[in-house]
């Protein structure tokens, strides 16, 4: 019988990504609801001692896989080792984060142990009673009532939200014929768990029968990018250019912005499209989510797909000629006029505040 939900860990150089800990507090949500336990699986080389950390997180036990074969990421390796405890273990869900790894391993396992995925999940739900009155009504299963009414815990399904059709609709899709229910979930978009170093679990070594004859790739080379830039997602103030900053020197101004207000620059999709700003400054359905403080958008319109990003900003500030457009609507605080004349400004007045405060 399948049971538990199981956390699998992204870590690189030993670090451990922030995605796996807002799984870890996620899939705790899903566990009060479910009576499971939640499991995680820590995958790499030399890694027992990051074990500690994902049961302070919330981690009931965690799985150690530790292999020299694991101490860079390479597909075959790390499938074949999630594969197996999931063959061995039978969990009812797994997670991955929908990084650039999670996105390469889950679909993968997916297909070896014969069973659905739905990436780029954004909200997970359990709700065993709709589940019953949705089994009482189907004509699409052939079960009957007195089995409905005696579903256990085994038979709840996790419900997985995502983005589709370009992002217009939300789809919420469930998998009931097939198990583990797997998703991998955007990093960013479930809330992080607070830290409880006095919380007790289980470390448990996991033989994964892994040699080095798995490794199918060569590592040549490894090369780190040594930008100091600070990740959008930790970001506590934003300034977001759309199609309206014209350019790649459109971005100077929001910068300027940016530096005053110590925050970061982001981007729509047109901008990185275009080749004006970097991939990883990307707000949306295909880039990244964000919930700073502050979101000054700056000649964006407000298409769902850059609002699936960021609207869970704790205050947002719109710039756009066009008042009628959708991030208008969401905004808190709408500015109607030229990006170019008004961002200067905003930053000049910005700066003469705060050396009206230094005097």
């Amino acid at each position: 019988m399948s049971k538990d939900i199981y956390v699998v860990v992204e870590q690189r150089s030993g670090a451990i990504q922030k995605v796996s800990i807002e799984l870890i507090g996620e899939a705790c949500k899903l566990a009060a609801d479910s009576g499971e336990q939640v499991i995680a699986v820590l995958l790499g080389y030399n890694i027992k001692d990051k074990a500690d950390m994902l049961i302070h997180y919330g981690a009931s036990k965690v799985l150690v896989i530790d292999h020299p074969v694991l101490e860079h990421y390479t597909t075959e390796p790390y499938v074949k080792a999630v594969t197996k405890v999931i063959k061995d273990c039978d969990p009812n869900i797994v997670l991955f984060g929908a990084s650039s790894i999670g996105r390469d391993m889950a679909p993968r396992v997916a297909g070896r142990v014969h069973t659905g995925l739905t990436a780029d999940t954004t909200r997970l739900d359990i709700d065993v009673k709709k589940y019953q009155e949705y089994l009482k009504t189907s004509t699409s299963l052939a079960l009957q009532p007195e089995r409905v009414d005696a579903l256990d815990t085994s038979d709840r399904y996790l419900k997985m939200t995502r983005p589709a059709f370009g992002g217009n609709v939300m789809a919420t899709i469930v998998c009931r014929n097939y198990t583990p229910q797997m998703a991998t979930v955007r990093p960013g978009v479930m809330e992080m768990p607070k830290k409880d170093t006095s919380r007790a679990g289980e470390i448990v070594p996991f033989d994964a029968n892994l040699s080095m004859d798995d490794m199918n790739v060569e590592i040549l080379k490894v090369v780190h990018d040594d930008k100091k830039t600070v990740d959008i997602t930790e970001a506590k103030i934003l300034v977001s250019g759309g199609r309206g900053v014209g350019g790649p020197d459109g971005y100077k101004p929001l910068r300027e912005l940016a530096d005053v207000l110590g925050g970061e620059v982001s981007s729509s999709r047109i901008g990185v499209d275009s080749g004006w700003i970097e991939k990883d400054r990307q707000v949306g359905q295909t880039g990244k989510t964000v919930h700073p403080n502050l979101y000054i958008a700056c000649g964006i319109s407000g298409a769902i797909q850059h609002l699936a990003g960021m609207e869970g900003s704790e205050f947002i500030i719109a710039i756009n000629k066009d008042e009628s457009c959708p991030m208008m609507k969401i905004a808190d605080l709408g500015i109607v006029g030229d990006l170019h004349a008004i961002v200067p400004k905003l930053t000049e007045a910005i700066k003469a505040y705060q050396r009206s405060q230094t005097l």
